[in-house]
């Protein structure tokens, strides 16, 4: 695992996206953009596109998605839903079929703080859907991107992770109360604990992890929050350095981490505006920096293991 120390970074909180990929030629590359229909996946999706990629964007509602994205050049549509294993199953079985190698992989799409909901397994709809899901998709495309001679896998966490680790007694809410809060808190960390964890398996491999913060930003991702719970994080945000980020800066490090040759040779760190994140105390008050239970390598691999079991996918040599 890289240093999760920062590093002289020419960008910060305020870079947008497009400022972050200036100059940088992806004509040929093949990227894969979760979520990338809609908030700071479609900008990633959106920069990507004019910087040369063809990118392919999974979506579960391909009516928006459509709405979204038409227009945009190299930019392809495929169905696939992250609480239907068998979805996911057969998405990447067509883009392994298709041959081609896989370079970017966005692990963008996510839920937040919806009310209990199980998918068809019975698992937690917000580590199923922001962390299992995502784990099933790469290892089901790991053929592509270990082809691609120099691949990075980027997972949309949050500062969300500081509100809980991942509790391997009842990771699912059986036991005890559902908290949403709690739960998409879980789910962040384990975004955050797979980065470290494909990226020990995959950089022998040229496969890179990196996980990021966008940033506080206004999307469709609070659809499930109350009027008085979206006004108190925009207050909240609004008194916090950077304070609130617009879609462009929100994409900026998802983009940086997934192009920027100052991650060369890095890998498995946690991200933020546009630089490797500082470690914090878990018990710290700070919004910024990553706590040491999310970048924790025995964690990462227990919940490597576990993932394996919940799934049934395991990665293939």
């Amino acid at each position: 695992m890289t240093s999760q120390t920062p590093i002289d970074s020419k960008f910060n909180a305020k870079s947008s996206a497009e400022q972050v990929i200036t100059d940088i030629d992806l004509n040929g590359k093949v990227a894969i953009v979760t979520g990338g229909y809609a908030g700071v996946g479609l900008e990633t999706t959106r920069v990507l596109s004019a910087a040369g990629a063809s990118v392919i964007v999974p979506a579960r509602d391909l009516g928006k998605a459509r709405g979204a994205v038409g227009g945009l050049p190299g930019v392809e549509l495929e169905a696939m839903d992250l609480m239907a294993p068998e979805t996911i199953r057969s998405f990447s079985d067509r883009f392994i079929a298709s041959g081609r190698k896989l370079h970017l992989l966005i692990n963008n799409a996510g839920i937040m703080a919806p009310p209990l909901t199980r998918d068809p397994r019975g698992f937690e709809s917000q580590l199923a859907t922001n962390h299992l899901g995502h784990f099933e998709l790469t290892l089901r495309l790991w053929r592509a991107l270990r082809a691609a001679d120099g691949a990075r896998v980027v997972n949309l966490s949050s500062r969300g992770h500081a509100r809980a680790g991942v509790d391997f007694d009842d990771p699912h809410f059986r036991r005890r109360a559902y908290d949403k809060w709690v739960a998409y808190g879980q789910s962040k960390t384990a975004n955050a604990l797979l980065s470290v964890a494909l990226d020990a398996r995959g950089k022998s491999q040229g496969i890179r992890a990196f996980a990021v913060h966008p940033g506080a930003v206004l999307t469709d991702l609070g659809r499930h929050m109350s009027e008085a719970e979206q006004s108190g994080a925009v207050e909240l945000a609004r008194k916090m350095a950077p304070g609130l980020k617009d879609i462009p800066q929100g994409a900026a490090t998802s983009v940086w981490c997934a192009t920027s040759a100052d991650l060369d040779g890095q890998g498995g760190v946690y991200c933020e505006d546009c630089n490797i994140a500082r470690v914090v105390p878990a018990e710290s008050s700070d919004p910024y920096g990553v706590r040491p239970y999310a970048i924790d390598p025995e964690l990462a691999a227990r919940l490597w293991t576990l993932s394996e079991d919940w799934t049934g996918v395991c990665l293939q040599s």
